[in-house]
């Protein structure tokens, strides 16, 4: 991934720590539709946009092309160089980042009260107006290409890399959104030109702001930040089909530790039985060191320092997915004890006290998610994304806590699948 940060002053503005967040919808005059948090105490606004497609809207033969271009939009925008967009961040204490994602594109921006108008028109013009030179896209271009060597001796790299590629084959979520080498190498100028048309469009767009901000200025901002972007973008890519039919396969990679990735099918979001699965995750691999397979894997059989699970519902496909990393003449074991807890949490099921663990583990810890205005506004967005009800946060905690024990166990029961349980190693293991 590339995620180029501009970073001119740090900005943390700490809100109190808890779950209770007013949130306003506001449509501007243009209508673009927000989430908005007023919080004028302090003269700050923290912004975030995402574009719904992301690297999964790459054109077929371009992959790569959605990483690359948002990693250029600062690289050169309307009359402004690189150097002259850096320095005029600088000097209004304005910043913005830009990533891109298999299923989004998010660009944040950080930026005080008294420098707005400034910093929104600076932001509009790399949004709006990039001019992609030719330095800026090989010198970036070089950063995406030494990623990717760097990936090929990377076990977990190559793991994830081979998962996916079995899972999803000719999906665009078979192959990584960076892109490869040859890809990579071989995108234009006119490449990143389409990205940018096929991808900021306003019909996949995603709008939250937190701070000193009122609904009204909110309204103008948006128009004036966005309002030139095209009305629509490339079409979404169709569903995945996932391909996984359990199993161990090895990529061959010399190195003393080898690393697996697992998975199987997974949940939707708005699957009905969703935070029962999540409240399963937290039992089975997603709770650290009190999680089932962190205690048999690590505490027990000392075969790994880190083992983890957890739901991945994507646009395209939901996937429940795992890594763990162990030496070579001990991974075979290792994943025989993570088979064996899948099997032990069908035929078992959880017990209360496991239960009641898991979710004021849950409850606890999500009032501290709320830590600032950029935190906020990062939640608010992905709630939009995930298509949430905007009084979520408020009701969140009290979906977890109505999950009982004979939910969780119906869901392991209909959801776990040992025997579809797909393993691919990268390393030199032994036993597989």
């Amino acid at each position: 991934m590339i995620r180029v940060v501009l970073t001119c002053v740090l900005f943390f503005v700490a809100l109190p720590l808890r779950a209770e967040v007013d949130i306003k919808e506001v449509t501007s005059p243009g209508g673009i539709k927000a989430w908005l948090v007023e919080e004028p105490s302090i003269p700050f606004v923290a912004l975030e946009l995402r574009f719904k497609g992301g690297a999964s809207l790459d054109a077929p033969g371009k992959r790569g092309a959605t990483n690359l271009m948002m990693g250029l939009l600062e690289e050169g925008a309307g009359e402004l160089d690189a150097r002259g967009f850096a320095r005029a961040a600088e000097s209004l204490a304005a910043s913005f980042s830009y990533t891109a994602g298999d299923d989004a594109v998010s660009v944040s921006a950080r930026f005080l009260t008294e420098n707005r108008d400034k910093a929104v028109d600076l932001l509009r013009l790399s949004l709006v107006d990039p001019t992609f030179p030719e330095q800026a896209v090989e010198r970036v271009r070089g950063q995406v290409l030494s990623g990717l060597r760097s990936d090929m001796k990377d076990p977990n790299a190559i793991a994830g890399r081979a998962f996916k590629a079995m899972a999803f084959g000719d999906h665009p979520y078979g192959t990584p959104y960076e892109g490869s080498l040859e890809s990579v190498s071989a995108l234009s100028r006119d490449d990143l030109v389409a990205a940018h048309k096929a991808v900021l469009a306003r019909d996949r767009l995603y709008v939250s702001a937190v701070g000193d901000i009122t609904a009204e200025d909110l309204g103008i901002l948006l128009d004036t930040l966005l309002g030139d972007l095209p009305e629509t973008g490339a079409p979404m890519p169709e569903p995945a089909e996932l391909r996984l039919e359990g199993g161990v396969e090895v990529v061959e990679f010399d190195t003393p530790q080898s690393v697996a990735h697992f998975g199987q099918k997974g949940l939707e979001r708005d699957d009905e039985d969703f935070f029962a699965a999540y409240v399963m995750n937290v039992i089975l691999g997603g709770g650290g060191f009190e999680s089932r397979l962190m205690t048999e894997v690590r505490e027990k059989r000392g075969l790994t320092y880190g083992v983890y699970s957890y739901l991945v519902p994507k646009d395209h496909a939901a996937l429940y997915l795992g890594s763990v990393a162990s030496a070579n003449d001990r991974i075979a074991e290792a994943i025989s004890v993570i088979r064996a807890e899948w099997e032990r949490l069908v035929e078992e099921g959880v017990t209360q006290d496991e239960l009641d663990k898991a979710k004021a583990l849950l409850t606890g810890a999500y009032p501290l998610r709320f830590d600032g205005n950029g935190a906020i506004a990062r939640i608010m967005v992905g709630m939009q994304l995930d298509d949430l009800p905007i009084d979520y946060i408020k009701t969140r905690n009290d979906k977890v806590n109505a999950v009982t024990r004979e939910d969780v166990n119906r869901v392991a029961r209909e959801l776990l699948d040992p025997e579809g349980l797909q393993f691919v190693v990268a390393g030199k293991p032994e036993g597989l």
